[in-house]
């Protein structure tokens, strides 16, 4: 296959849902000239929720979905949940398909506290995972790692069903507090789940403003850039596909809207989802701010 016909394919990017839409908001952002195929196994999720076997197969079959019917040329696992329990397969299946995956932004939080107090906020399976425990492991003595389950969260995004998003994040910061900037205090939160930083203008409000809020979306981004370049896999810039979005005026409570600057384009990605397709439809349009078609998959 000719080198130009191999860098203009797409990248695949999957989440058990909407919630790899802000990591895929963020590739956008740092990779305009490149095409992306996002599938959303909305058919079997929640992923965090669920054991390791089931994580990996849904896995398998959407890796195998995107390198057969859309000759993807690299692969964003965008859950920390299918990272945990997968990745390292996917890798050891697939070994020339380079992957990038997401893990909570530890080494980060790690890095900025100034307490020496970082609050976690993940599914119970990414918590639970080997990854995430050698992850931890790796920091000890360093920081103070406060760990919640946020049980229900991910789900509640999933459905946009703002009254309970919000009891949930209220019991979930409670657990986690106190935050401020005393001796005890968390003084960073850690955002463990990629459907979590759709809702960060209601947890700004919960912990405060000066306490920050960190994801994984723009490093998994620039870790994507590097490794596209480095297998030689980095799309021309004549690639670049004309913004077709319609913009949407109106908000909504507790959910994040990017403001027209950081406004994303869609008319170079394939949206695909196993579930209901108007779900995947209605989140990109909220938080994308893009009327798109969504192709239902059986997978």
């Amino acid at each position: 296959m000719a080198a130009r016909e191999v860098e203009h394919r797409p990248i695949g990017v999957f989440d058990s849902g909407v919630g790899g839409l802000s990591v895929l908001q963020a590739l956008q952002a740092e990779l305009p000239h490149e095409r992306f195929v996002y599938v959303g196994d909305q058919g079997h999720a929640p992923y965090g929720e669920r054991d390791d076997a089931h994580v990996l197969a849904r896995s398998r079959a959407i890796t195998d979905y995107l390198l057969l019917h859309h000759s993807i040329k690299a692969l964003v696992v965008a859950c920390n949940t299918a990272t945990a329990a997968a990745i390292w397969h996917l890798r050891a299946a697939y070994p020339t398909l380079p992957m990038v995956g997401v893990e909570p932004a530890l080494k980060p939080a790690a890095t900025q506290t100034r307490t020496g107090v970082v609050a976690v906020m993940a599914t119970r399976g990414t918590l639970q995972s080997d990854k995430f425990k050698g992850l931890l492991s790796g920091l000890a003595g360093t920081t103070q790692f406060r760990l919640q389950a946020c049980d229900g969260l991910a789900d509640a995004i999933e459905r946009n069903d703002v009254e309970r998003i919000q009891a949930l994040c209220v019991t979930y910061t409670q657990a986690l507090g106190p935050f401020g900037t005393a001796d005890g205090q968390a003084d960073v939160l850690v955002l463990g789940c990629t459907h979590y930083p759709w809702i960060d203008p209601l947890l700004e409000s919960l912990v405060g403003a000066a306490i920050p809020r960190i994801d994984a979306g723009a490093p998994v981004a620039k870790q994507t850039r590097r490794v596209l370049q480095d297998h030689g896999l980095s799309a021309s810039t004549d690639t670049h596909a004309s913004p077709l979005f319609t913009p949407l005026a109106s908000k909504s409570v507790g959910v994040h809207d990017a403001s027209p600057a950081t406004m994303t384009t869609c008319a170079s990605t394939l949206f695909c989802s196993t579930g209901d397709p108007s779900a995947l439809q209605n989140a990109v349009k909220r938080w994308l701010h893009c009327n798109v078609e969504v192709t239902p998959i059986s997978v």
